[in-house]
């Protein structure tokens, strides 16, 4: 097959981060309890996967991705998710912010992975700071680019 060329024969399925963790059973208990996912399966003290409506993650304790590793994930109303994750405990890193490309909010897990959750962006609200991995906000100029706040 040539380049950009595909097999109609083979379908890709979903995809599944894979988020390095240090105690496999106090992430469980974070996303169970704090973030409202459910355990498809588990390899006790190895890898275990969780799930939401149509989103899994697999969870490696001590093996597989980096430390901080972060993903995306699409919902219906950012919002109302706040709210619920608000009232469970969870570690909020950036509330929902209205960004050129969605309404989003950032939430950590206990090993620092991150979440960025979002819906689509508010035309009657003006744009918010993105918040990069370092902590440092980032603002839109005039121009469309970004720049660092001081």
């Amino acid at each position: 097959m040539a380049g950009g060329e595909r097999s109609e024969a083979v379908q890709f399925g979903g995809v599944n981060p894979i988020f390095r963790v240090s105690d496999l059973a106090a992430s469980l208990d974070y996303y169970v309890r704090v973030l409202g996912f459910k355990i498809d399966w588990e390899f006790t003290g190895v890898i275990a996967s969780v799930s939401r409506d149509k989103v899994a993650i697999f969870l490696s304790e001590g093996d597989q991705g980096n430390p901080g590793s972060w993903v995306w994930i699409g919902v219906g109303d950012v919002e109302q998710v706040h709210a619920e994750f608000v009232r469970r405990g969870a570690t909020i890193r950036q509330p929902p912010t209205n960004l050129p490309w969605a309404l989003e909010m950032q939430v950590a897990d206990p090993d620092g992975n991150i979440l960025r959750i979002g819906s689509e962006p508010l035309k009657d609200r003006p744009i918010g700071a993105w918040l990069d991995m370092y902590g440092q906000r980032w603002i839109q100029k005039r121009d469309g680019g970004w720049v660092r706040r001081s």
